[in-house]
């Protein structure tokens, strides 16, 4: 099924249903040297619309993927939270679904290796595709097979002509990045072994409405699933979602279980159903709400930032997310305000963000400037990142998280 543009990207229904018009921003990823401050800069339009057959809710792609994704600049082993959540999971994995030496371990859009690292560490042979080469060398360096290539359904053909197919077939984080996803999922398929098992995380929609986490929409970020719309989804490919377990990660996500057909329906999946049913993710009149309380939201933290102007007091960022960019950029909160931020990652450091041209510097900066208040942009790891910098409490600083709503903490 091909996609038009402006069509839903499952079932090429037009597009005409608003969930959340964030304006004009740049690519959320796209950091910028300082030669490059006083070029111009592409902005799109971020504008979040819900399919009126399918209630899949996505942004329309005005950039290719290869543009985005081929040289990024996130790696996943800087967050000492998620490979913990990623240690868990093999740990989970391996007894469940009977891993052994002579399985085989697929892991789509691999990244520096974050994951496979602890499968590996099992003796159990992995492989890693990743279309990001820079991030893959990263991989290759601790010895993780990774081809560097967009997963896609003749990637999976290529593969398993060659006699490879998933025990374990594995999506981060993915799913929502994928745009041409009839493709995708028809390569899953493909690549699935014949007792195989898929597991793919990604924030949940209902979590996203619920907790009014809008900066989670930008274009690297191409639909927002809910289990209603990914079963249908899978389903229309031959794959069944039999279980699904509700995760903290990333401000709420799932994490499915898909096969090959017939597979038993867990009672998780039945509850989680019923609950997206009772919030009304089955019409679209259930989509409506969201992007008023997104207004509102926006005019408290601009309000916030004014009065610590207005009174003198400085604010530092922490963190230089992707979802730190969507909201930055719709607020119009730019350097006159924020004065800077910071990075764990030295690939940012030194670095700009995207439209708003806030400097990322080192941790240690908010050691050296004592700001009366650290915002935190990536509020999903607000624990970790609380207790990291515990510190600034020692000078009367105090601490921001603005999602689901903006919260002070001592």
């Amino acid at each position: 099924m091909n996609h038009e543009k402006g069509h839903c990207r499952f079932c090429n229904t037009a597009l005409k249903h608003s969930f959340c018009d964030l304006g004009m921003t740049p690519l959320s990823n796209a950091f910028l040297p300082s030669e490059e401050l006083e070029k111009g800069e592409a902005f799109f339009p971020l504008h979040a619309y819900v399919c009126e057959k399918c209630f899949l809710v996505q942004v329309k792609d005005y950039e290719l993927p290869e543009k985005i994704f081929s040289d990024y600049a996130y790696f996943s082993s800087y967050s000492s939270s998620w490979l913990l959540h990623c240690r868990q999971y093999v740990e989970q994995m391996i007894p469940l679904l009977h891993l052994t030496p002579q399985s085989q371990v697929i892991e789509i859009a691999s990244n520096d290796g974050y994951l496979l690292q602890y499968f590996q560490d099992n003796q159990i042979p992995v492989l890693g595709i990743e279309p990001a080469a820079n991030v893959a060398l990263v991989a290759e360096a601790k010895g993780i097979p990774t081809l560097v290539r967009f997963f896609n359904k003749a990637l999976a053909e290529e593969l398993k002509a060659q006699g490879i197919h998933a025990d374990l077939l594995l999506g981060n984080n993915v799913l929502a990045h994928v745009p041409y996803l009839n493709d995708f999922i028809a390569g899953l398929k493909v690549l699935l072994g014949p007792q195989g098992v898929i597991t793919m995380e990604f924030p949940h929609l209902l979590r996203l409405m619920e907790s009014l986490q809008f900066d989670t929409i930008y274009h690297e970020h191409f639909s927002y699933f809910s289990l209603l719309t990914v079963e249908k989804i899978f389903k229309a490919h031959g794959l069944e979602i039999f279980d699904v377990e509700e995760l903290k990660t990333h401000g709420g996500s799932l994490r499915i279980y898909a096969a090959h057909p017939e597979r038993v329906h867990s009672e998780r999946m039945k509850r989680v159903l019923e609950e997206e049913r009772k919030a009304g993710l089955d019409s679209l009149e259930g989509y409506t709400r969201f992007a008023m309380r997104v207004q509102k939201l926006k005019a408290d933290l601009l309000a916030f930032f004014l009065e610590c102007k207005e009174k003198g007091k400085k604010v530092v960022g922490y963190g230089a997310p992707a979802k730190g960019n969507t909201l930055l950029n719709f607020c119009g909160i730019r350097s006159s305000l924020l004065d800077f931020t910071v990075d764990r990652s030295p690939h940012k450091q030194g670095r700009f963000l995207p439209g708003t041209h806030i400097p990322i510097r080192s941790v240690e900066a908010i050691l050296e400037e004592r700001p009366d208040y650290l915002f935190i942009l990536p509020w999903n790891l607000k624990e970790e990142i609380i207790e990291q910098m515990g510190e600034i409490r020692s000078w009367g600083g105090q601490f921001v998280v603005p999602i689901p709503s903006l919260e002070v903490i001592s």
